[in-house]
């Protein structure tokens, strides 16, 4: 879009206020409002100032840096009472005679993993598709204090209300899947939010209830691009958010909210394109899958415990990660297997549409580094020409949760925790800092500010340690 197409669009809409979204270093959109008047070319090309050192950036030069808004990305927020237009954009350095991107800043630093993907001539377009499942409470609160330490939520149909609701629509536990009315409580609202969604460009597959009886749902959206899906995560959460509030419920991405239920994760399925041919499929391939296919998964496979530290970026992320909740805890692919960390879809049969997909992401990663991370593993795999076949990581087509015990011993495992996948990124990260696609200092800032937050967590008492020990 032009300068003239977002003039346009004000007018049209009776636009007052223009929104600019953007990305802290956690993946959470911060803000600033201009009035719609103030809007010119001049602001495309001198942009709004901000300090990046409050975004998280641990930046070298000085903080003062300029955001510079995308005219593609502008949408009606349908969230404003006031009319609002909002975009995303890109972070720049102020240098004179011209700015230059904020090489940490995430929307650039996915942008870099694209352009490095093209320049090493082995394909031109990254497609991907994350499944978002995500938890409506209708109650949240929680207590850190130094006298009490709690957390509780509450979903109306969900089973622990058995006693307490009146007309008996309670789900049983881990029985939610696919539930229809009146069992499924959120349907309008789970609709709307796909209306939402379409409005601002995001064309979905479907929604549905999913595992956990107390409030848990999946919305899947169509494959789409790498660089403006990770723009649509940051939408899509923000929608799923703002429509569960308009509803008097709460919504959380959180890996594992509730003990006994199942977790909520963010699997993306992905492929590569040349010339809009798919690379990764082969009729004479396992699970036709063609050759680049494997080497990509290799990659993956090969780098999984430092990708966990980007793709799975919080100590609640890894109370996920466990046996008996479909969950990945192996290394390795299988097709149509949910207990290995890549699954190969059996109903993805058509050459465009054959992928796999990397099962442990979860919503709490900052969407920009997860994908650009996964490209940059499975590219450092076709490189590498990475077998996971001759390097013992399947196919796995059996179920690996009710494998014996000596069989079990001889499987490689996901990280247990998020020290242990920072540890793992510390030692192994050269694939991300190829072609300068994730600075260093970058890495250094997630690593260290990941331990920091990971001690932290560690000195606070957890109430089931009371159950434990206090009378011992």
């Amino acid at each position: 879009m032009s300068v003239q197409d977002i003039l346009n669009l004000i007018e049209e809409k009776g636009i007052q206020m223009i929104d600019f979204k953007m990305v802290d270093i956690n993946g959470q959109f911060r803000h600033v409002t201009i009035p719609a008047g103030n809007f010119s070319e001049d602001t495309l090309k001198s942009g709004i100032g901000f300090d990046a050192s409050n975004y998280g950036y641990a930046v070298v030069e000085k903080s003062d840096m300029v955001f510079i808004p995308d005219p593609d990305t502008a949408v009606v927020d349908p969230f404003c009472q006031i009319p609002t237009l909002s975009m995303t954009g890109n972070a720049m350095i102020i240098d004179n005679p011209e700015n230059r991107p904020l090489a940490q800043y995430p929307r650039n630093v996915v942008l870099a993993a694209e352009k490095y993907m093209k320049d090493c001539g082995i394909a031109d377009t990254m497609m991907i598709l994350p499944e978002f499942e995500f938890y409506l409470f209708d109650h949240v609160g929680w207590e850190v204090g130094p006298n009490s330490v709690s957390a509780s939520v509450d979903a109306e149909q969900s089973y622990w209300n058995s006693a307490a609701e009146g007309m008996g629509n309670i789900v049983p536990k881990q029985k939610a899947y696919h539930i229809a009315k009146p069992f499924d409580r959120a349907y309008e609202c789970r609709s709307e939010m796909c209306l939402h969604m379409k409005d601002a460009g995001i064309e979905i597959n479907y929604h549905h209830p999913e595992v956990a009886a107390s409030g848990q749902f999946e919305i899947e959206p169509q494959l789409g691009q790498m660089s403006k899906m990770a723009d649509a995560t940051m939408m899509i959460k923000y929608i799923v958010r703002n429509t569960a509030l308009q509803y008097g419920k709460t919504a959380t991405f959180m890996p594992k909210p509730i003990y006994g239920e199942a977790g909520s994760g963010m699997h993306v399925h992905m492929l590569l394109l040349k010339d809009g041919v798919p690379l990764f499929s082969d009729d004479n391939g396992y699970a036709h899958l063609s050759e680049t296919a494997h080497y990509f998964m290799g990659g993956l496979l090969k780098h999984i415990a430092s990708l966990c530290a980007i793709t799975n970026p919080s100590t609640n992320s890894f109370k996920r990660l466990i046996p008996g909740f479909e969950a990945p805890v192996t290394v390795g692919y299988a097709t149509s297997n949910r207990s290995a960390v890549i699954r190969i879809p059996a109903y993805a049969k058509s050459p465009e549409k054959r992928r796999f997909e990397l099962r442990n992401p979860d919503a709490t990663c900052n969407p920009y580094f997860c994908y650009a991370a996964i490209l940059m593993a499975g590219l450092d795999g076709i490189r590498n020409k990475i077998d996971p076949h001759a390097n013992g990581w399947g196919p796995y087509d059996v179920n690996l949760y009710t494998l014996p015990e000596e069989e079990k011993a001889k499987l490689k495992g996901l990280p247990t925790s998020l020290p242990e996948a920072l540890d793992a990124l510390e030692a192994d990260h050269d694939y991300l800092t190829a072609g300068g696609v994730f600075p260093k200092e970058l890495l250094d800032n997630i690593i260290r500010t990941k331990r920091a937050e990971c001690a932290e967590m560690a000195k606070i008492p957890h109430p089931a340690e009371f159950e434990k020990y206090y009378n011992l």
